[in-house]
């Protein structure tokens, strides 16, 4: 079994999807028996053993991630320095595949291991992990200017791509971006290995009708109002401020029935998400926090009527999934990373605006019999994308880089013997 180190700054204590996907990972390691190390940044640094076969070392690190503090950052200093921590893991764990899930600082790793500057190290594997598209980040945080979209490709095609031997993208919406900064002169396999579900987790079977009725008591609604959910971050890239506006647009005068809105998450727009909710009646919107139990949020999902996801731009979005996997049905935009699983037989795809999401929430609870119909298929989707599965798949992609890579640095000294003597 070949050794594999994962390297990322996608990580902190609530974050959602790399994070779960890793620990997915660490558990599909110890089923099958493969060593599997993390590197991931944190306030102070000690090594977690995750079975017999997974272990994820801690780096402290202290500068933080603009936009969402949370997140820790591992600068290039952690690897270039001569005893840097990150180099001395690498020099005493001498994995045989490195994978990096970092566009910009962690990015260079693979630049010096390329080159051998890292000495002990040797020269293993190097792919690229994308989970997300540089140009939406970039649009998210920074400006909309379109040259910033090509600015981003500018910095994929010469600083990121080169790098790695291979790459993989959680969707075909994020390969895309690769595939198309991509200069010919560097060209690299582009694998789409998307991450799965726990569907022993998420599953139908956590409804309770009760449960229901106390999650609408507590902001004072009746059984025939209808209980939507978001799950997710609270940051700008994931188009949460949409929500409010579906909420006023659903509960405009006239409305036969209450929408009721849950926002299960944490981030950096959770304060103003709290003053909009104080503005409105008691109990249409509701922030409930992190939710850190994954049973807790399994329950959410199976006792919610409609799960709304508003980011176009989501670069796979595995609370979809989630819901999905609950049976509830799912309303998210018609573009973006989602569309890998949704589609109009499994779910309600709609325009990421407050009228295209009012009217597919309202076609949800008007009819009960397609709804039905698409919980089934989505449900069965789920099944389709299992997280152990996902997990082992890309197992077998790592087998089949390193075995390729093998070959390709084996061929210049195969040639070399097979050389006749000169003269």
């Amino acid at each position: 079994m070949i050794k594999t180190v994962h390297v990322t700054n996608h990580w902190h204590a609530f974050s959602g999807g790399v994070r779960a996907w890793y620990r997915s990972v660490l558990d599909a390691a110890n089923a099958e028996g493969r060593p599997v190390r993390l590197i991931v940044p944190g306030p102070r640094s000690w090594t977690e053993e995750v079975g017999a076969f997974g272990r994820i070392h801690h780096v402290r690190a202290a500068a933080r991630a603009p936009g969402d503090g949370r997140y820790r950052l591992l600068l290039p200093h952690r690897y270039i320095l001569p005893r840097g921590p990150i180099r001395r893991i690498l020099e005493d764990e001498r994995p045989d595949l490195i994978e990096i899930c970092d566009k910009l600082t962690l990015n260079w790793l693979a630049g010096f291991i390329r080159r051998r500057w890292l000495g002990p190290v040797g020269r293993p594997v190097l792919v690229g992990l994308t989970c997300e598209r540089l140009d939406d980040t970039i649009g998210a945080y920074l400006t909309s200017w379109e040259g910033a979209r090509r600015l981003a490709a500018a910095y994929c095609r010469w600083c990121y791509v080169p790098l790695f031997d291979a790459h993989l993208a959680v969707s075909e919406y994020v390969a895309c971006e690769l595939r198309t900064a991509m200069h010919p002169r560097h060209r690299r396999p582009i694998t789409v290995a998307s991450p799965g579900v726990d569907f022993s987790r998420f599953t139908p079977d956590r409804r309770s009708r009760s449960l229901r009725e106390s999650y609408l008591r507590h902001g004072g609604g009746r059984d025939e109002d209808v209980l939507m959910l978001y799950a997710g971050r609270l940051s700008p890239e994931k188009n949460v401020g949409l929500l409010l506006k579906v909420v006023d647009r659903l509960n405009s005068p006239g409305s036969p029935r209450a929408y009721r809105l849950l926002l299960a998450g944490s981030g950096p727009l959770a304060g103003r998400l709290r003053d909009e909710a104080a503005a409105r009646p008691a109990g249409q919107i509701r922030l409930l926090g992190h939710v850190e139990s994954p049973v807790e949020l399994a329950v959410l999902y199976a006792n919610c009527d409609v799960f709304l996801h508003p980011n176009p731009r989501e670069p796979f979005g595995i609370a979809p999934l989630e819901a999905m996997a609950s049976g509830c049905p799912v309303v998210v935009p018609a573009a973006g990373g989602v569309l890998s699983y949704a589609n109009p037989a499994n779910a309600w795809l709609a325009d990421p605006s407050p009228d295209g999401f009012a009217r597919a929430v309202e076609t949800v609870v008007a009819d009960p019999e397609t709804r039905r119909g698409r919980v089934i298929l989505a449900r069965e989707t789920a099944l389709r994308n299992g997280q152990i599965e996902a997990a082992s798949r890309v197992f077998r992609l790592y087998d089949s880089f390193h075995r390729t890579f093998a070959r390709e640095q084996a061929t210049p000294a195969v040639q070399a013997a097979q050389r006749p003597a000169p003269g």
